[in-house]
């Protein structure tokens, strides 16, 4: 699945590109994820990171890389491992006095156990709804 969500927020572009492009932020406002832990000394691009996550069909762990990189206005992120193969790409640019935060992602349902994996067009329209949702809380967080 291909998708793309894109969300105006509050805030500077500088602050909302640190805070997106920093996977470790990401229990704060991806209800899925539970827990991130940054792999290895690297910074930028190759920078690792492990990612526990808890999906339809019970916990999950992801390895996961920045392979893309233009500091202040875009981030990629790439599952290497681990159920729902995913790339997500972020991109940050100032308009109107605000941030206009940009999620290019694909994500596959391949690795999921049971019933899960067979939901095809319907697990589909959940996940952008909730990553919509996801925005929404990670907005709610900067514009504080």
């Amino acid at each position: 699945m291909t998708f793309e969500l894109t969300m105006e927020i509050d805030a500077p572009p500088k602050e909302v590109f640190e805070f997106v492009a920093d996977f470790t932020t990401m229990p704060q406002w991806y209800s899925a994820v539970q827990r991130v832990d940054r792999t290895g000394d690297n910074t930028g691009i190759g920078t690792r990171y492990e990612v526990h996550r808890n999906l339809p069909g019970g916990p999950a762990r992801n390895e996961v890389a920045i392979t893309e990189l233009t500091p202040e206005k875009e981030v990629t992120f790439t599952s290497l491992s681990g159920p729902t193969p995913f790339v997500y790409r972020y991109k940050v640019e100032p308009t109107r006095g605000k941030t206009q935060l940009t999620l290019e992602g694909t994500i596959s349902g391949a690795g999921l156990p049971g019933p899960a994996a067979l939901l095809g067009p319907l697990a589909e329209k959940l996940f952008k709804r909730g990553m919509q949702d996801n925005l929404g809380t990670l907005a709610e967080i900067l514009q504080k």
